[in-house]
């Protein structure tokens, strides 16, 4: 019953390919072979076969009067060997005291064969036997006449149309043609989808797509044209508000000054005190924020080994940190970006833990950071909030510890950027787990 309901729920697509260029070929190649196949067995039910027929029909009456005429005439049959050749196209041998063959051979076609044989069986009282094939463009039949066999040899062209070859070479040459420039076409259309398809990858990533020129039918350089079109305005939308929120953030740091040293001049009370940890706390998340801001702007993927960024990381942070394993794999991305990225991830699990372990996974086409630690963790129900902007969580996890919330945003917004993401688990060391993946 389990078989059954699967084979039930098994629907078409599930046995038609996925890709573009492939379903394409299918719904060209698949009517024309369609198309092909009912040709084929129309031309040879009605007339390839109707006419081979005939023609064996002919054959075999003839063959018959042949033998009648050598049990009615024996003596004059040289000579009427000699019209038969003239008149008929059949030469005609007497083997003298001979049996008839007991091989007989089978061919590719065996149509050839049923014909041929259901005709003379029809006509002919005599046992027999024939080839077709032993002869090229000749076939021998033999009749048993007695102790003798008469044995008859004729054209093939007599026997079956040979036109049916021809036109079925012919038709099949005609359609491959027809196929081979259709798949060229659909080749040349496929490959402008998939070019465009690259060139989103790439604006996605932030990376440049290069010369990339819309190419193909219409449609597809105007969609081409509305994704660049898209990536520009995207583009210039995010330069001018990181230009924006920059400013704002350098402005601030005047007044932020100006209070910093009012608060120096000022006695040293428990509310000053606290005062200058806030104003300490605010300049820490503007230059974090300014940080942010300038590496967002103007930088270029560069290729670099991502697993040799990591150790450089992991040693200049120093702490409980340490590499567990690693692999060795290059990427393409801004390098400043994933610095930042990942020296916040294992800097965050450094200010929470005792432990904090560093493992660099090669995957297929892709690389994996992970980042392990013994502290306290994030509840599931409330990691997602972990990744706000300037969001704290109230809980174990960030008390006593001095920080902006945007560490984790910071992490995930440059993940997304290059095609990637970041997921938070537990750890088996039972903190945290962090998953930073990118491509490779």
């Amino acid at each position: 019953m389990l078989l059954m309901s699967r084979l039930v729920r098994l629907r078409l697509r599930d046995f038609t390919p996925r890709g573009l260029y492939p379903r394409s070929v299918l719904m060209v190649i698949l009517p024309v072979i369609l198309l092909l196949s009912a040709v084929t067995y129309i031309f040879y039910d009605s007339h390839w076969r109707h006419t081979s027929r005939k023609l064996s029909q002919t054959m075999a009456s003839e063959i018959e009067f042949m033998v009648g005429l050598r049990g009615r005439y024996p003596g004059q049959f040289d000579m009427l060997r000699d019209d038969a050749r003239e008149a008929m196209q059949l030469d005609v041998v007497v083997l003298e005291n001979e049996d008839l063959p007991t091989e007989q051979k089978e061919l590719f076609f065996s149509a050839l064969d049923d014909i041929l044989s259901r005709e003379l069986e029809v006509s002919l009282d005599q046992p027999f036997w024939f080839d077709i094939s032993g002869y090229g463009e000749t076939v021998e039949i033999r009749v048993q006449d007695g102790d003798d066999v008469l044995r008859f040899l004729a054209e093939r062209d007599r026997t079956f149309s040979t036109t049916g070859h021809i036109f079925i070479v012919w038709v099949i040459g005609a359609t491959g043609i027809l196929i081979a420039l259709a798949l060229g076409f659909l080749r040349n259309q496929v490959r402008s989808i998939l070019k465009l398809t690259e060139a989103a990858k790439a604006y996605g990533r932030g990376r440049d797509a290069g010369n990339y020129r819309p190419s193909g039918a219409t449609e597809i350089r105007d969609a081409a044209r509305a994704v660049m079109d898209m990536r520009t305005r995207l583009t210039t939308f995010a330069e001018e508000r990181t230009t924006m929120l920059a400013g704002i953030s350098h402005d601030l740091r005047t007044p932020l000054t100006r209070l910093k040293l009012q608060l120096a001049m000022m006695d040293d009370t428990p509310e000053i005190q606290d005062a200058r940890q806030d104003l300490q706390e605010m300049s820490v998340m503007l230059d974090e924020y300014l940080a942010f801001a300038s590496g967002k702007e103007g930088e270029q993927s560069t290729t670099f080994q991502f697993d040799e960024l990591v150790d450089e990381i992991v040693s200049a942070l120093g702490g409980q940190a340490h590499i567990r394993a690693k692999a060795p794999v290059t990427i393409i991305a801004r390098q400043g970006l994933i610095r930042r990225a990942v020296s916040n991830l294992i800097s965050n699990a450094q200010g929470f833990a005792d432990k904090v372990e560093v493992e660099v996974i090669e995957g297929p086409h892709m690389v994996e950071l992970i980042v392990d630690d013994d502290g306290p963790g994030i509840a599931e129900d409330k990691r997602e909030e972990a990744f706000k902007p300037f969001h704290r969580l109230d809980d174990s996890r960030n008390q006593n510890v001095p920080g902006t919330g945007l560490g984790l945003s910071i992490a995930r917004d440059t993940a997304r950027q290059h095609g990637g993401d970041i997921r938070l688990e537990d750890s088996p060391l039972g903190g945290l787990r962090v998953r930073f993946r990118l491509p490779a």
